[in-house]
């Protein structure tokens, strides 16, 4: 299976997804007007199958994403892997975190609890006519752990070939699901959800609530990638100044911007890290590894998602809850750069088994993750970079003494 071709397709379909969701949020709050019930519970007898299908889906998306990253990532020894994925996952954590404090402080401020399980003056609930089970072959948790045995398995094994080579065949198949049957449907599945919640009277609530959150996120974005360059700047051999390195790194984040993957951009890093100071073969190294393990943007983003739908829901939440969620977080995603959209798909395991999320609360996700793929992956991209810079102050070349 021709990897790079599917990756390209994928980046296509993610590309003309954003203005087919968009579409399909507008015709589903028009039409909600007109349609008869019948033709809202066709829609709403779709939305049920494709939901069983996404959930019966979910469980093999994390194992086919997790288990060859960490068989990538665990065939590589050496002290600079050690320290590079500590330092991606630690910055990956401390997004989570202040993107989970921001926004308890900030949202309880600008949304209005429980506004979205409220029933509608309309009908109280919309039926479909009929379901299909399709049960997962295993929970979220088990996927998680097969993986990580899989993964770890296989780079321990001396001669890992064969295993290695069927992994990534599994995963080119998840891909292709992704590719050809869940991102294709998901504008339909998404006009569901908001014919339903316009119906119900819930969406005059859910639309303003998107404007703000999406305006707080990229506050967030911005403010995160001022603090790694900060912090950069104290390590870096070159210029100290965070806001010229981060001025290198531009055509980076506006090729992420268009790419809305971070595999995709890993030319255009690592050529920018390089003009930073880096040492060639510490960029070498680390841009590609980055790419697929640090997720702060995509993260912060997820988080500040999942604390707005459950104020908006009424959910109760807690810093522990929370807590659990943003660590297996930053494991579950680590493969899904490589994939446009594939964190979300990858994260919607967590969001069920660790935040209680339904199938529509993760619908309303999917539409707010597509709606600012671009930036989180940009600010994943940019990232990079400051990463790199710190992992060169201990593992690249001394410069010569004067």
């Amino acid at each position: 299976m021709n990897t790079t071709k599917l990756r390209a397709n994928l980046r296509t379909v993610m590309g003309n997804l954003l203005t087919r969701i968009i579409i399909a949020i507008l015709l589903g709050i028009a039409l909600a007007y007109v349609l008869p019930l019948w033709a809202v519970r066709v829609f709403e007898t779709f939305n049920a199958v494709f939901a069983q299908f996404l959930s019966f889906m979910i469980p093999l998306i994390i194992l086919g994403f997790v288990a060859p990253a960490i068989a990538d990532v665990g065939g590589r020894a050496g002290k600079m892997l050690i320290a590079t994925v500590a330092l991606a996952y630690g910055a990956t954590l401390f997004a989570g975190f202040g993107s989970f404090f921001v926004s308890d402080w900030i949202f309880p401020h600008i949304i209005t609890a429980g506004t979205v399980s409220g029933g509608g003056d309309a009908v109280a609930s919309i039926d479909p006519y009929f379901t299909i089970q399709m049960p997962a072959l295993m929970p979220v948790t088990s996927a998680l752990i097969l993986a990580f045995l899989l993964g770890l398995g296989v780079a321990a094994l001396p001669d890992n070939t064969v295993f290695k080579g069927l992994l990534d065949q599994f995963r080119g198949i998840v891909q292709m699901v992704i590719e050809r049957a869940i991102l294709p449907l998901l504008p339909v599945f998404i006009f569901g959800i908001f014919l339903n919640m316009t119906v119900t009277g819930q969406v005059a609530h859910i639309m303003a609530t998107f404007a703000k959150i999406i305006v707080v996120i990229f506050a967030m974005h911005v403010a995160i990638l001022l603090i790694q360059y900060g912090v950069a700047a104290l390590f870096s051999r070159g210029s100290h100044n965070p806001f010229k390195l981060l001025g290198t790194m531009l055509p980076a984040y506006f090729t992420a911007l268009g790419t809305q993957s971070s595999a995709a951009t890993i030319p255009v890093t690592l050529r920018q890290t390089v003009k930073m100071g880096v040492d060639e073969n510490v960029a070498s190294f680390t841009v590609p590894l980055c790419a697929t393990i640090h997720m702060s943007g995509s993260t912060l983003k997820i988080v500040a998602c999942a604390v707005a739908l459950m104020l908006s829901s009424a959910m109760p939440y807690t810093l522990s809850m929370f807590a659990g969620f943003i660590c297996m977080l930053g494991i579950t995603i680590i493969a899904a750069p490589g994939i446009p959209g594939g964190v979300i798909m990858a994260s919607l395991g967590v969001l069920s088994s660790m935040l209680g999320f339904n199938e529509a609360d993760n619908a309303l996700m999917i539409a707010l993750y597509v709606a600012m793929d671009s930036f989180g992956t940009a600010c994943n991209v940019t990232g990079d970079g400051a990463l790199s810079i710190i992992i060169n102050r201990f593992f690249g070349k001394r410069p010569p003494a004067n």
